[in-house]
């Protein structure tokens, strides 16, 4: 049991000792880091990473990975382009906005159809459903243009002081996500499902529903980080991010298992900060951007071998006696 808590708490204080870390050091290396205009400005660049990792960690949790968040986001851009014009204003907004929120919510239950009624696997069906949106905002918008509503880029970047009121949003969402999964019989119904499916089914939970709602929830969370990159190139740009490996990345740093029933969205949140904060503080010390990638990728390593590292240990120690005594009935000579 303690070393269950432990593992379940590493996640959260190794990323916020790196995020102490690599703030404490720009700052003292660059005047610019510590300013009102870029803490706000990084709390902004945040939001929609942060926001479809939370999604993203609705997915992992079940089995399940849903790589054409992406592509739904970068759709949910193109589609605020011709939903929130410049002649548009005040409630006339609110449609164009909840079109935005169906297409995520279509999008989810399309993801959801595929993978419990089709039973096709979930990497093969986002996959297509990825291709698809892809195609659609192109199809839209060949090339970046028609221009997003100043006034929903305005309420969607207001903040208090240099902090957004949308991060104070996401990480009261974040605090209610944990305590609802760890909490709540539905919460614990979601993680029972990406450990053992079959014997949550037999223990009468409801394993279909929980990954229907997993894959919705999914989807919904990436179009409403559409409205943040939206708020970003504020502009119709067919071309966005790949937010599906990253936001996946996040999850993964901030302590979801690839295969089920591991999760925290607190972990997602502060993960998805801590990238971004790479991104960050890059360019304030001259470097490539290339290396955030290669960076993204070598933490996702460490955090495999780290988190899964009391896991690996108790195998080896539970597989090693056997192996040492199938070795010595193997010398052992024949009996006569």
């Amino acid at each position: 049991m303690r070393l269950g808590r432990f593992s379940g708490a590493l996640p959260l204080v190794l990323l916020t000792a790196l995020i102490v870390a690599v703030g404490a050091y720009a700052t003292v290396r660059q005047d610019a880091f510590l300013t009102s205009f870029n803490i706000n400005n990084l709390l902004l660049l945040t939001m929609p990473l942060a926001l479809v990792s939370l999604g993203q960690t609705c997915a992992l949790l079940v089995g399940g990975f849903d790589v054409s968040v992406a592509a739904l986001m970068t759709f949910c851009v193109v589609v605020a382009s011709y939903t929130m014009t410049f002649d548009t204003s005040g409630w006339a907004l609110a449609p164009g906005a909840l079109a935005l929120v169906a297409v995520g919510l279509a999008t989810g239950v399309f993801n959801a159809v595929l993978i419990r009624v089709l039973r096709l696997p979930s990497i093969i069906a986002t996959l297509g459903t990825f291709s698809i949106l892809e195609g659609a905002s192109l199809l839209l918008r060949d090339h970046p243009e028609g221009p997003i509503n100043s006034d929903v880029i305005s309420g969607l970047t207001r903040s208090v002081s240099f902090v957004p009121i949308a991060f104070i949003g996401v990480v009261v969402l974040a605090l209610v996500g944990d305590a609802w999964l760890y909490r709540t019989r539905t919460g614990l119904a979601l993680r029972a499902v990406g450990l053992d499916e079959t014997s949550s089914r037999r223990l009468g939970m409801p394993t279909g529903r929980m990954v229907f709602l997993a894959f919705v929830l999914c989807s919904v969370m990436a179009s409403i980080a559409g409205f943040y990159s939206a708020a970003q190139v504020q502009i119709g740009s067919p071309i966005i991010g790949n937010y599906a490996l990253t936001s996946i990345a996040a999850a993964v740093l901030g302590g979801a298992s690839l295969a089920g029933g591991k999760g925290s969205f607190v972990g997602t949140l502060l993960a998805a900060l801590f990238l971004t904060l790479i991104d960050n503080v890059l360019p304030l010390f001259q470097q490539p951007t290339e290396y955030a990638q290669m960076t993204i990728g070598v933490l996702i390593l460490l955090a495999l071998v780290l988190y899964q590292g009391p896991e690996l240990v108790a195998r080896l120690r539970s597989n090693w006696p056997g192996v040492g005594r199938l070795r010595s009935r193997e010398g052992e000579a024949p009996a006569a």
